[in-house]
């Protein structure tokens, strides 16, 4: 499996940045399309943003677009999040996994496999 160890997260004021990267192993991980999830206090751990396996074909999820960019780099074995214009909303612990590939209908991908990391502690402030 593709095992990752996620970085980046902080506090952080609305309206500044943070860049959130996946750092990747297995002989694999070009194969997969990745994933970023988030899982706020109380709530179901969702999708936010996926990428497929040549970088060139997106997903995220209505309330992070124009705010959010996923980017991958094979070669680095990389996932990276950069979130700008954060917001209260947005805080949560983010998770990176393989997903499935994205679809040109627009539906979610979902997690390869069922286990997760310890994820990276993303806090917004108001």
């Amino acid at each position: 499996q593709v095992q990752v160890v996620e970085s980046g997260g902080g506090l952080v004021q609305a309206g500044g940045s943070l860049r959130l990267s996946c750092a990747a192993s297995g002989r694999t991980f070009s194969n997969y399309a990745m994933g970023w999830f988030r899982q706020a206090p109380g709530k179901e751990r969702v999708i936010v943003a996926a990428i497929n396996w040549t970088g060139r074909v997106t997903y995220y999820i209505d309330s992070v677009k124009g705010r959010f960019t996923i980017s991958r780099d094979n070669a680095k074995k990389t996932v990276v999040l950069q979130m700008n214009s954060l917001k209260p909303e947005d805080t949560a612990v983010y998770y990176c996994a393989a997903v499935t590939p994205i679809d040109s209908s627009g539906n979610a991908p979902s997690p390869v496999f069922s286990s997760w990391g310890q994820g990276t502690q993303v806090t917004v402030s108001s």
